[in-house]
C-alpha cells in the first residue's frame, strides 16, 4: 500500500479516536463533577417544595394501544403532585387503553384527547402538539401565565421516582431554564439484554447528561422530559416536529433560542427495556436515523447569537456523533483490527517495533477504554452490580456496539431511500415493582 495512503488512513484513525475520546472524557468528567456537587448539596427539602414560580404541571402521555401499562402510569402521575393534570392523547388506540386510564385517575385530573384517522398515528410529535393545544386553551381559561406552567412528557410505561416532581420543579426556579431531562433507569433489568440497556442509560447516558449541565445543553428525551410552556411557545404553537427523534429536534430548537436545558441526579424515570434484539435494532435504527437527520440543524445553530461558544461546540459534537463516531468508527474499527492482526502476526505494531503482548494490550485498551469506563460508572451508580459483573457487562457492550453499527447503516440506507416511517415500541404486561424512593449509590 502506498505510504501516502497509509499516512492518510492513520491520520483519519487518530482524528476519530482523539475526537471520540476527548468528547467522551469531557462529558464524563464534567458529569461526575456535577453529580458530586449536586449530591453534596442534596435534594430540595420537602418543606421547601413548591416555593418557586411554577403553579401548574401538565403531563402529556401519547398512547397507541398501551392497555398493558397505562393504568399504573396514570395512577402514579395523578398522585405525583396535587397540581398535576394528566392529558392522555389517544392516538388511534384500538384496545382498552382509554377506559383503563379513565379508571385509574380521579375525576377532573385526567383529560383524554381523541385523535382519529387521518390525523391519528402520524408520529409522536403530532400527538404531543395535539395535547399542547389543549393545555394552551386550558391555561387561558384559568388565567395562568405560560411562564408558570411546566409540561411533562411521559411514555405510557414511564414511572417517576418518589418526589421527582418536586426535584424537577426546583430547577425551574431559574427563569432561564426552558427544559429539564431526568435520567432513565430500565425497570425490567433482569435479563442480559435489558441489563445492557440499563448500563447504557443509567451509566453512560446519565453521566454524560450531567456533564452537559455545564453548557446548559442537556439533551431532552422522549420520557421524563419537562419543558416550560413559555419556552415551547418561543419555538411555535406546535414545537414538536415530525422528525423521528422529535425530542432531539426540540433540544436544538430551545438551545438556539437561548434557553437553558438541565437535569438532576435526585430524581429519575423508569421505563421498560426491550427484551428482543430484533426490536432493539429497530428502535435504535429509528433513533439513529433521527439523530443523523438532525445534523441539518447545524446552520441554524451556528447562526444563532444566543448560543455560547462551549454550548455551540458541545451540541455540534453531539449532532456529529452518529456520522463520525458511529458510522466512521464502524468502518475504522474493523480496518484497524485487520491491520493490527496483520502486524501482530509479524511481531510488531504498525512498524513501531512493539512486541506481540504489549501491542495487543495497546489495541485492547484503545478499543475497549470507553466500555471499561462505562463498567465503572455503572458499578458506581447502580448499587446492585458487583465490579466484576460490571466489567463483564462492559465487554457485553461489544454486541450492543454492533446493534449501533447496524442501526447507523440501516438509518443511512433509509435516508437514501427517503423512508421515514415510524415504528411503535411494543410494551409488555406491567409486573414491575413501584419505583424506589432513594437513589441507588
Amino acid at each position: 500500500m502506498p505510504k501516502a495512503l497509509v499516512g492518510l488512513y492513520e491520520a483519519v484513525v487518530a482524528v476519530v479516536i482523539c475526537a471520540g475520546l476527548l468528547y467522551f472524557l469531557a462529558t464524563t468528567i464534567s458529569g461526575l463533577r456535577h453529580e458530586r456537587r449536586m449530591r453534596r448539596r442534596g435534594p430540595v427539602p420537602l418543606e421547601l417544595t413548591g416555593r418557586g414560580g411554577v403553579r401548574q404541571i401538565y403531563f402529556l402521555v401519547p398512547c397507541l394501544d398501551e392497555q398493558e401499562v397505562i393504568a399504573r402510569t396514570v395512577t402514579q402521575l395523578c398522585a405525583a403532585d396535587p397540581r398535576a393534570h394528566v392529558v392522555l392523547i389517544d392516538d388511534g388506540c384500538a384496545d382498552a387503553t382509554v377506559p383503563r386510564a379513565r379508571g385509574a385517575c380521579p375525576e377532573g385530573r385526567l383529560t383524554v384527547i381523541t385523535r382519529t384517522a387521518p390525523e391519528a398515528r402520524q408520529g409522536k410529535g403530532a400527538a404531543l402538539n395535539a395535547g399542547l393545544r389543549h393545555v394552551v386553551a386550558d391555561i387561558a381559561l384559568r388565567g395562568l401565565p405560560p411562564h408558570d406552567v411546566v409540561i411533562g412528557v411521559m411514555d405510557a410505561d414511564g414511572r417517576l421516582s418518589v418526589r421527582a416532581v418536586d426535584q424537577v420543579l426546583e430547577l425551574f426556579d431559574d427563569p432561564r431554564v426552558g427544559g429539564a431531562q431526568l435520567p432513565v433507569r430500565i425497570v425490567n433489568r433482569h435479563r442480559l439484554i435489558t441489563r445492557v440497556q440499563d448500563m447504557e442509560f443509567w451509566g453512560l447516558a446519565a453521566v454524560s447528561q450531567f456533564g452537559r449541565i455545564a453548557t446548559s445543553t442537556v439533551s431532552l428525551g422522549g420520557n421524563g422530559q419537562f419543558t416550560r410552556l413559555s419556552a415551547l411557545l418561543t419555538v411555535s404553537d406546535h414545537p414538536w416536529s415530525s422528525a423521528l427523534t422529535e425530542d432531539l429536534d426540540l433540544t436544538v430548537s430551545l438551545v438556539t433560542r437561548g434557553w437553558k436545558l438541565t437535569s438532576t441526579p435526585h430524581a429519575w424515570v423508569e421505563q421498560q427495556g426491550l427484551e428482543s434484539w430484533r426490536r432493539l435494532a429497530r428502535q435504535r435504527t429509528r433513533w439513529m436515523q433521527g439523530h443523523m437527520t438532525a445534523v441539518t440543524r447545524l446552520p441554524e445553530l451556528w447562526a444563532s447569537l444566543r448560543v455560547g461558544h462551549l454550548a455551540l461546540l458541545e451540541v455540534t459534537m453531539y449532532l456529529l456523533v452518529p456520522w463520525v463516531l458511529v458510522l466512521g468508527w464502524s468502518v475504522l474499527f474493523h480496518l484497524t483490527l485487520a491491520v493490527t492482526v496483520f502486524h501482530l502476526s509479524h511481531g510488531q505494531l504498525w512498524g513501531q517495533g512493539l512486541s506481540t503482548v504489549p501491542a495487543a494490550l495497546l489495541w485492547y485498551v484503545v478499543s475497549f477504554f470507553p466500555n471499561l469506563i462505562a463498567a465503572c460508572l455503572y458499578r458506581r451508580r447502580a448499587g446492585d452490580c458487583s465490579l466484576l459483573r460490571s466489567l463483564l457487562l462492559g465487554h457485553v457492550l461489544l454486541p450492543a456496539n454492533y446493534v449501533a453499527y447496524a442501526a447507523v447503516w440501516r438509518g443511512l440506507l433509509r435516508m437514501l431511500r427517503r423512508r421515514h416511517g415510524w415504528d411503535k415500541t411494543r410494551r409488555v404486561l406491567d409486573t414491575a415493582p413501584a419505583p424506589a424512593g432513594a437513589l441507588p449509590k
